[in-house]
Order: C-alpha cells, then structure tokens, then sequence
C-alpha cells in the first residue's frame, strides 16, 4: 500500500523555504539522483502556496508527469493536466489513494498543509535533509500543533555535510 511521505529539504535551523516561499538556497548537487526519487512516487501533495511557487519557478513538468493534488480552498479548478485541486475531501481523496495500488504519494509541501495532515493520522514518515545552512528565518519544517512520536528507521551523512533522515510516524 502507498505510504504518505513528507519528504522535504530544511536548513539547519528549521526552516524549509524564505518567508516568500522561494528556495533558492537549496544547493544543486549533481549526486543527487532525481530520476531515482521521483520514481518512488505516483502523486505529489502540495498545498496552493507550495504549487504558486512550483509553478513561478516556470518548469514545464516539474513533477516530471506525476500527478499532482493542490489543497486549496481559493484556487479554481485546474486546467492543467494532471492538476487537481482538492478543496475539502482532501483527507478521504488520500485515504483512497493509500489503500490502492500504486507509489508512494509525495507530499512536498507545505508545512501547515504537513501539519493538517500528520494530526489526522495520514503522514507514514517524515524524510528530512538537513542542509548545512543557517536561514535566519523563513517557514518552519512544522508549525506549532499536537505531539507525535516519530521512530528513526534511516540516517545517512553525505560528504557535501548534507545530512539525511528518515522517520515513521508513530
């Protein structure tokens, strides 16, 4: 069954992208291998903020023809193939989706959309980069909410001092 993973970049001071929503602090490393990631991965998850910064960094497929759900309560329906927007029912769209066959769902972003979804029980793990980079400000990784127990099933150091984890919620 597909897991609902939040799998995000943050700097070491627990930010996830500027206060505008850019991230152009993220360094591009060339031994990272995207094709391979993005293959784990049917859905991607994002909400309206997370999408409007997607779609002003002007990549033609930057999902790289994944389908993607925007949570959004203001936008209107898309006219962009494979772009749904989800204004409620979010919660059952991806309950449905978990007990189907398929990838995992990557939810990208962002934090309070993360937040919605872990206090109702739908986030499975939590992989995070720790970029070796102090922001000074920003979107948190988590706004403030309810407490959860998280289980480190991974870590791995890279030698660019990226360092990588991965947790199961629960």
């Amino acid at each position: 069954m597909p897991l609902l993973r939040y799998n995000v970049a943050m700097s070491l001071d627990g930010f996830i992208a500027r206060a505008d929503g850019s991230y152009d602090w993220l360094p591009a490393d060339p031994g990272v291998d995207f094709e391979a990631l993005f293959a784990e991965f049917d859905h991607f998850v994002m909400g309206r903020r997370t999408f409007e910064v997607v779609q002003a960094q002007g990549e033609q497929d930057p999902t790289r023809g994944r389908s993607i759900l925007v949570a959004s309560r203001t936008l209107p329906p898309s006219a962009i193939p494979g772009v749904e927007v989800v204004g409620t029912g979010l919660a059952e769209r991806l309950r449905a989706l978990k007990a189907g066959p398929g990838k995992d769902l990557w939810l990208f972003g962002g934090a309070s959309l993360f937040r919605d979804l872990l206090d109702q029980g739908l986030v499975d793990r939590v992989e995070v980069a720790v970029i070796p980079i102090l922001l000074g400000g920003g979107i948190r990784l988590i706004p403030e909410g309810r407490s959860h127990s998280l289980q480190l099933t991974s870590q791995l150091a890279l030698s660019n001092g990226i360092l990588q984890l991965v947790y199961k919620v629960g």
